[in-house]
């Protein structure tokens, strides 16, 4: 039997359409692998002697790590699987810091969409927002996906 694809294509991707990632929680092994690819070894997160006399009293997450997991967070659930086209940016703040142990999800809503004058194309704009296990806003932003349009 073929693999098939979940994705959604432009049309199913009206504004106001609300997404829920599943949660995944961030490890230390995920923050020092990250590090290990990155080059990234900034103290804050590596060095737990350092990152004690922090303000935060502890290491924390890159911040790009859990950008990152956004990422593979919106991979689980589907919605650009074999329909995304390109990335095209984002817009992103980061609020509080994620701590090793904190469980991450992700809420994407649909607040931009319009079709390009490239065929078969549309320009879809989701509003994220990355909460904790507290459900306290950690990062969010504005990330912009090029989709395949189903009927152009």
């Amino acid at each position: 039997m073929p693999f098939e694809l979940r994705g959604k294509y432009f049309e199913e991707l009206p504004i106001g359409t609300e997404f829920n990632t599943p949660a995944r929680t961030v490890t230390e092994s995920d923050v020092i692998s990250f590090a290990g690819l990155t080059g990234d070894y900034n103290p804050l997160h590596t060095d737990r002697e350092f990152a004690a006399k922090t303000p935060f009293g502890e290491r924390i997450a890159h911040g790009l790590v859990s950008l990152a997991f956004v990422n593979g967070l919106l991979d689980k659930i589907g919605i650009i699987e074999g329909t995304a086209q390109a990335f095209l940016g984002l817009d992103w703040r980061f609020k509080k810091p994620v701590m090793f142990g904190d469980t991450i999800a992700a809420t994407l809503k649909v607040i931009e969409a319009r079709k390009t004058s490239r065929p078969g194309s549309g320009i879809v704009k989701f509003a994220v927002t990355v909460t904790n296990q507290r459900n306290e806003e950690v990062s969010g932003g504005n990330l912009d996906m090029m989709m395949a349009v189903k009927d152009s």
